[in-house]
């Protein structure tokens, strides 16, 4: 008797070829596609069609947006930077697709499925692309010929890269990108090459509250569904693209383009609110707390108590990021042209470099205590170099 088992599955290479692996070693595959925003209803369409040509036993689409902006968009917002300074954490969707199934289990992803399903209860866990890596070190090529010689065809774009897309945005890796070689043609996801750019700058507003946006050109709307027309409207001026090589978790190097048309316009905005509005130790302190969170949930600590912990931090940081923020972009840069908020810290009757509401010798008595310490160090030295001490 078929043992019942639940696949989260793309369409794409690795989670078609788990299909039959897996029934060939007697379980009944149901797929769930957990739709976290990243395709249109073609592809939605595609994937069905797929888990039906592959044979599963039931196949079901769940709605992932709300889970991911509320459960990672948010708090990534907030914390506003990628890991190592650069990458948006674009995969991350992976936490919440747990919760509705399982995974391929290769790379990083291993690991942030893995402790995320621990965390959640007691599960048996099967890893098919794992379980071949012990026979095979050209996992990709096996994967390719498998389904082939079932009947199964493989899409050419799948034979080069392998290709993540969601809310959140797109990653590529493989094929040249693997071999430190510039990125064919072929490596382009929803950014849209300069050639094609159009020739008229793009605004939008975003309206905060509490460090969260809900409004798009002050229309009040759902946060992912701001999120997906961010991802529309920016892609086409080539917004949130780039080139990152990391460290992964086991320390291996990480090369991938990535594509966050939406994610990066939101953090432009979102961080010039802040900056307008944060004390200055705040905005001093913060960059901690969210370089340890982006750690946590890049390296699969997604239920680790200490994230819930930070998460707490930059929720109470946000109390006064209320405001709008107007964004311009003339094609792959995004600035923040515009804030109005009512919590901006204007000093009354001062303008920096401008006018100021204090006398000169208010500035003189300010500037000799606050540089007290590196004077008194230069003067010191200065008479011990004249007296021939060292």
């Amino acid at each position: 008797m078929n043992k019942d088992i639940v696949l989260a599955f793309s369409g794409g290479l690795d989670t078609s070829f788990c299909v039959p692996y897996l029934q060939e070693r007697g379980y009944a595959v149901h797929t769930v596609f957990a739709d976290t925003g990243g395709v249109d209803a073609e592809e939605r369409a595609f994937i069905e069609a797929r888990a039906k040509e592959l044979g599963v036993a039931s196949h079901v689409t769940v709605d992932g947006g709300p889970a991911i902006w509320n459960g990672f968009v948010k708090p990534f917002v907030w914390a506003g930077q990628g890991y190592q300074g650069q990458y948006p954490l674009l995969v991350s969707d992976r936490y919440l697709i747990v919760e509705a199934a399982g995974c391929t289990g290769m790379g990083n992803d291993q690991v942030r499925f893995d402790l995320t399903i621990k965390a959640l209860g007691d599960y048996t866990i099967v890893a098919p692309i794992r379980e071949i890596q012990k026979e095979h070190t050209q996992t990709r090529a096996y994967e390719q010929d498998y389904l082939e010689k079932r009947g199964f065809g493989v899409r050419a774009k799948q034979k080069s890269y392998t290709i993540n897309e969601n809310l959140l945005g797109v990653t590529m890796s493989g094929g040249e990108i693997d071999r430190w070689e510039a990125p064919g043609d072929g490596a382009r996801g929803w950014c849209a090459p300069r050639s094609e750019w159009p020739a008229t700058p793009l605004r939008a507003t975003i309206g905060f509250v509490n460090g969260e946006a809900v409004a798009l050109n002050g229309e009040a709307l759902a946060g992912q569904e701001i999120l997906a027309r961010l991802n529309r409207d920016f892609a086409k001026y080539g917004v949130g693209r780039g080139l990152y090589t990391g460290d992964t978790t086991i320390g291996l190097k990480g090369r991938i383009i990535f594509e966050a048309p939406g994610l990066t316009a939101l953090l432009t905005a979102h961080r010039a609110l802040e900056e307008a509005v944060l004390s200055k130790p705040q905005n001093r302190f913060k960059p901690e707390v969210a370089r340890a969170w982006v750690e946590l949930v890049y390296e699969g600590f997604f239920h680790d108590p200490l994230k819930a912990d930070l998460e707490s931090f930059l929720m109470s940081s946000q109390r006064c990021v209320n405001g709008d923020v107007t964004l311009e972009t003339n094609g792959a840069n995004v600035n923040a042209v515009a804030v109005k908020s009512p919590h901006i810290l204007n000093a009354k009757g001062a303008t920096y470099a401008q006018s100021a509401d204090w006398g000169v010798e208010e500035a003189e008595g300010f500037i000799r205590l606050y540089g007290m310490s590196s004077t008194l160090w230069a003067e010191v030295n200065r008479k011990a170099a004249a007296n021939g001490d060292e």
